[in-house]
């Protein structure tokens, strides 16, 4: 089904170009990347993992879909798992990120895989006149349904940037007119402070972190470029598109479903989704979460008036003597002081089994701030015990190529540390 489809986008576009690989100054038209995946040897053995940020990847995923073979793409620097191949009709495993506990791996169909990238498409408006830049990798489930699968199954072109730095995004949009650019928070964020976000961005893309709210105004403001956020998750694909023309006034806000995305809110307040798109299931070891075009998110939300509210992470509550919080509540109050650049909040064992938790909070800052400082301004805005009582300032918080940042690790570096005082006060 994927190869066929592709034959025909290949014989329909066989002229215009498809694929530019800015590295090494290689492009290949729709006719030329045909051939590149027909003429390449076969796959060997049941599985392919494409690995890498370039014109290779590509061409690994066509050789896989030609041959039958199963794809799992790899970050770098990622090992393949060990699992079997899925049963047909599966064609695809996706390996999640693992910033909320060990990674899983999830087979999906071929219907499964097109129904997500014709979702996207239609949802967002790719256009093959708006060529994607590629700067998140395409191992992940965002870039492969974003850019890969939109290449290859729509059409859409793509055109490889070698990094994310400023000044290769400079690069890499000389001599385009126009576009679209799915990135990460951290990625806006760079661009914006080095005043390096292209002019021919037509269409601004951002997932796989929080969109602080202040840095979509901001961006918005210097450059008349709407960012548009995305929240999708690897076990379902897309899930919900903020297609407004204007920057959000609510952080927790983040658009509507994706279209033939069908969203529901259980008994204790979760997110299920339901689509063509959800994956088949959890591989090897299948879950009741992941089943019958149905997956139970973990993600705290809120339906109202068509729009999709998050407000946390069921796992990431924090437990004060009995009371609980989500730590995003508290960081979107953080983001609010102008000195905060990002923040991350989480819960340290307390030592006190009537308290149970305190509540700790990594701050990176634009301009000098105390603890005491931040801690006040927080008390006008929320009641005195979600205020955390462990404050860190350190200069980054290190999120991955993907975006993530992980509490565990971070909580694991502070107890590390120790000499915690939170207890105590």
């Amino acid at each position: 089904m994927l190869y066929e489809r592709w034959r025909q986008i290949a014989r329909e576009r066989r002229d215009e170009l498809a694929l530019r690989e800015l590295a090494s100054g290689r492009r290949w038209t729709f006719a030329q990347l045909a051939r590149a995946g027909e003429n390449s040897p076969l796959a060997a053995g049941a599985m392919v993992f494409p690995q890498g940020h370039g014109a290779d990847f590509v061409i690994a995923v066509l050789r896989a879909w030609r041959a039958g073979a199963v794809v799992c793409p790899l970050e770098t620097d990622q090992t393949p798992p060990a699992v079997p191949p899925p049963p047909r009709p599966c064609v695809h495993l996706k390996m999640t990120s693992a910033t909320t506990g060990a990674p899983r791996v999830i087979a999906f169909t071929a219907a499964q895989l097109a129904a997500d990238a014709e979702n996207i498409v239609a949802t967002m408006g790719l256009r093959p006149d708006w060529p994607n830049l590629a700067v998140i990798s395409m191992a992940h489930s965002y870039g492969f349904s974003n850019l890969v699968l939109p290449l290859l199954l729509h059409g859409i072109p793509l055109v490889i940037a070698p990094a994310p730095f400023p000044e290769a995004i400079r690069r890499a949009a000389e001599g385009v007119p126009a576009l679209t650019l799915p990135a990460v928070p951290a990625m806006w964020r760079a661009w914006h402070e080095a005043e390096a976000i292209p002019r021919q961005v037509r269409l601004a893309l951002s997932a796989g972190a929080p969109l602080p709210l202040r840095l979509e105004h901001a961006v918005h403001e210097a450059h008349w470029v709407k960012i548009h956020n995305f929240y999708g998750s690897s076990e379902c694909g897309g899930i919900a598109y903020d297609a407004s023309e204007s920057p959000r006034a609510d952080e927790a806000c983040i658009g509507v479903p994706l279209r033939n995305v069908s969203l529901t809110v259980d008994p204790v307040g979760c997110l299920v989704v339901q689509s063509r798109a959800v994956g088949e299931t959890y591989w090897p070891e299948p879950l009741e979460a992941l089943a019958d075009g149905r997956f139970q998110t973990s993600d705290e939300a809120e339906l109202k008036d068509g729009l999709v509210h998050l407000r946390g992470r069921l796992g990431d509550q924090i437990n004060v003597a009995g009371r609980k919080v989500s730590p995003a509540a508290i960081e979107r109050a953080l983001r609010e002081h102008a000195a905060v650049r990002e923040c991350l909040v989480f819960s340290v064992p307390a030592g006190d089994a009537g308290r149970a938790d305190i509540i700790a909070a990594c701050v990176v800052t634009a301009t000098p701030v105390t603890a005491e400082g931040l801690r006040r301004f927080l008390l006008g805005k929320l009641p005195a015990w979600q205020v955390p009582r462990e404050w860190r300032f350190p200069q980054s918080l290190d999120a991955n190529a993907r975006g993530k940042i992980s509490r565990a690790e971070w909580r694991t570096r502070l107890l590390r540390e120790g000499n915690l005082r939170g207890a105590a006060q």
